[in-house]
């Protein structure tokens, strides 16, 4: 987002006012805070104070004093040019506008303004004047010339009092000097001194102020030199306490502050080897990791996302995660330092060009960013919601290093979310060839392949074996995490709208098989993404009891068939008790659905929660709702009654060996901890593996042991024409990698089409 110059104005030959479009901010702001503004990507953060703000008008006035590269090519910005970052309110406010306004009423305030001072202390008079509190008011400089804001303050003041170091306007002397003569010549009596200015300035007033018994207050705003985030130069001492200007101040009692280090300190930072000095001297309180010059406030943490309170959510499949708005996410955008080398580029499956979508959001171009997404995933509002981030692009988010890393995932589910409620979607990008390719599979393997080769011009029908597109992300994800019509059909027709077609209740190997698809319907290239949907069971005894139920059969009644939904006919009986065995992304949402349907819901699972594979963020939302947790704790038996019903499980405690040859600990039974668990359902979420229908319907067709379909690293299987990606490859994987095979099939697939027909 960028932030435009509404008016800019020349105070003196190197002092300027700039007024700036900045609602947020704006609306935010009281008197004594400052901001922090960067012209450019490459520019330097130069903090600056607050002059003034309308809330209603939403622009924020700063007034800059032309002291080094930065403020002089800030000074060359025209009005209705723009800056690249405008940061804040930072800071604390004023202290008294916390203050009893009647107990102010009684107080006779003075405040004293040196140089550029005038700004920042012209909010905090204007604030009084407008809760009925008269100030006076000492401006101060060197020289007429350098006199600002006179006629402003004379506007909202009881009394102003200009002076000049060298006589050549008001009173003919220092700003102390005119204090002391107000007191001593014309009888005037201050209960408070509020001084703001050049340091060297409000060290010898505070000297007067303590002498005349005034409490006085100062800004160190100034103490902010560089604004690099280094910190070192706002760190001062006040009375016995090291404070920082940037998180406990700008304000402090000027009678206690320590002038004389505060100015050696802003001093020595404007050289690298001054900064260098003061580390090696200050060694670990040299810096305040809170302190937001050390690491600006807007990088450090992630703008929290909205969602359902736990206890409401817990009864309902409304969405837990309500996500960002607009405001929210060009907050969040902001954070992004839009990095030479994106390593979360590197760490998306499908390629999305983060930093680019990144930089249309903060900007505000939601569009342009849904463009930039769309030529890498046709499935944004999917992903944003239900990929592992955490493990892949944001884990390698350089911002995560030492804050908070970016929120990609939930930005991407704002620009899907945002596309699909403004009617936003992009079209086929090459025109027909009439080349005819088929998909078995609507999953986001398929859907991805099926997205890429349609906007090549192919003639792409997708064959779904249930009555309903989506594959997993129908079955499986339950509508609390991932919305079916909302989310999943609106993103399904996207797809639609390139050209592909949907054939539902075609099950492939059984309706008709991949060879009659080559030899018979005239498809020239087949992909498989048809995932892994066959159920892994622990083979204990009982457990083939009536009660027992896969994860797999389970959501699917409830997300598919809707069994949740009392206006469905779709069965679905679940007991007062359910304890769900397993601790992956599964076992989570079938815990958390059981707990919907009115179960006192567990997890069980052999590790600890360290081990836990579910995203954090999944095993956070569990626990806030109120699913128990019985970790290194393995089932070896169901106790099944004599009607064939369940009552309960014989379980037996676990501790943690060596790790094996997935890198976790080895979970090791811990000899007579046997004991007995009350269940009347039981769930097994224990992951899944490919169905051998298509591999055994079809000739030629190479799988390993695990009957996962064999492919070279083009996703091409071993039979001539025949692709395959996805969870019917891997295993139960993520929806953002089988995109990513889905993805690498199409190239393939183009690949070996053109150069079949290249001749024709």
């Amino acid at each position: 987002m960028s932030f435009r110059i509404v008016k800019k104005e020349r105070l003196t030959d190197k002092i300027f006012a700039m007024e700036i479009e900045a609602p947020r901010v704006a609306k935010a702001a009281n008197p004594g805070q400052f901001i922090i503004i960067k012209i450019d990507e490459k520019g330097e953060r130069v903090p600056l104070t607050i002059a003034d703000y309308d809330k209603e008008k939403g622009t924020v006035k700063i007034v800059l004093q032309t002291v080094g590269a930065s403020t002089i090519k800030l000074a060359e910005i025209e009005e209705n040019d723009f800056v690249n970052d405008f940061v804040g309110p930072l800071g604390n406010p004023s202290e008294f506008i916390y203050e009893d306004i009647e107990d102010l009423k009684k107080e006779n305030i003075i405040f004293v303004a040196g140089g550029v001072g005038a700004a920042p202390v012209y909010p905090q008079v204007k604030w009084l004047k407008e809760h009925g509190i008269d100030c006076d008011v000492i401006i101060g400089a060197r020289s007429k010339d350098l006199i600002i804001l006179e006629d402003e303050m004379k506007k909202i003041a009881r009394d102003v009092y200009v002076s000049t170091d060298d006589g050549s306007y008001g009173f003919n002397g220092r700003v102390t000097d005119c204090l002391k003569d107000l007191i001593d010549n014309k009888g005037k009596k201050y209960t408070r001194a509020i001084v703001i200015g050049p340091m060297i300035m409000m060290k010898f007033m505070c000297m007067l102020t303590k002498e005349l018994n005034i409490p006085t207050t100062v800004s160190l705003n100034t103490i902010m030199v560089d604004g690099t985030g280094m910190c070192g130069a706002c760190r001062v001492t006040v009375g016995d306490e090291v404070k920082f200007a940037c998180c406990d101040g700008p304000e402090f009692d000027g009678h206690l502050v320590d002038f004389d280090e505060a100015m050696r300190r802003q001093t020595m930072f404007k050289t690298p080897e001054g900064r260098a000095i003061l580390k090696i001297e200050e060694g670990d309180t040299h810096s305040h990791g809170g302190c937001g010059c050390q690491e600006d406030k807007k990088k450090s943490i992630r703008v929290p996302v909205r969602e359902q309170d736990p206890k409401e959510r817990a009864k309902n499949f409304e969405e837990v995660c309500l996500g960002y708005n607009k405001e929210e996410a060009m907050r969040e955008a902001e954070r992004c330092l839009n990095c030479k080398n994106p390593r979360c580029v590197k760490g998306c499956p499908v390629k999305i060009n983060i930093p680019a979508f990144i930089s249309k959001v903060k900007d505000g171009d939601i569009e342009g960013a849904a463009k930039v997404i769309s030529i890498s995933s046709s499935l944004p509002s999917v992903c944003g919601r239900v990929c592992p981030q955490e493990s892949q692009c944001e884990g390698q988010c350089v911002v995560g290093i030492k804050n908070d890393p970016l929120a990609i995932g939930k930005l991407e589910r704002f620009v899907g979310d945002w596309s699909r409620e403004n009617g936003v979607s992009f079209g086929v990008e090459e025109e027909s060839n009439g080349i005819k390719v088929a998909v078995v599979g609507s999953g986001p393997s398929g859907l991805a392949c099926a997205g890429d080769l349609a906007k090549k011009g192919y003639d792409v029908t997708i064959f779904e074996a249930f009555h309903e597109a989506g594959g997993v992300l129908t079955y499986g994800i339950p509508e609390f995490r991932l919305p079916k019509q909302k989310v999943v059909q609106s993103e399904i027709n996207n797809i639609k709208k390139l050209g592909v077609k949907i054939e539902t209740n075609v099950v492939i190997g059984r309706t008709i098989t991949v060879d009659e698809l080559i030899e018979n319907e005239g498809f020239e290239a087949i992909f498989i993404g048809s995932g892994a949907g066959l159920p892994t069971f622990m083979g204990i005894p009982g457990e083939n009891a009536n009660g027992v139920l896969s994860a797999n059969e389970y959501l699917t009644r409830v997300n598919l068939m809707k069994a949740y939904d009392d206006s469905y006919d779709t069965p679905i009986n679940i007991g007062k008790k359910a304890a769900i065995v397993g601790g992956g992304n599964v076992a989570m949402d079938a815990a958390r659905t059981a707990l919907r349907l009115g179960s006192e819901a567990s997890i069980v699972y052999r590790r600890s929660d360290k081990e836990l594979p579910a995203r954090a963020e999944e095993v956070h939302h569990a626990k806030e709702e109120g699913i128990i947790f019985h970790t290194l704790t393995n089932p070896k038996e169901i106790l099944v009654n004599e009607d064939g019903s369940i009552r309960g499980m014989v379980c037996v405690k676990m501790e943690l060996g060596e790790p094996d040859e997935s890198g976790r600990r080895r979970p090791i039974e811990i000899p007579g901890s046997e004991f007995e668990m009350e269940a009347d359902t039981v769930i097994m979420a224990l992951g899944t593996r490919p169905n051998p229908l298509i591999s055994s319907t079809t000739k030629g067709l190479d799988v390993n042991r695990k009957k996962c379909i064999v492919v070279n690293e083009d996703e091409q299987t071993s039979k001539e024409g025949v692709y395959a990606g996805g969870d019917a490859v891997t295993g139960a994987a993520t929806v953002i990698s089988a995109m990513g095979a889905g993805k690498t099939a199409a190239a393939s697939i183009d690949k070996y089409l053109k150069e079949k027909h290249a001749n024709d």
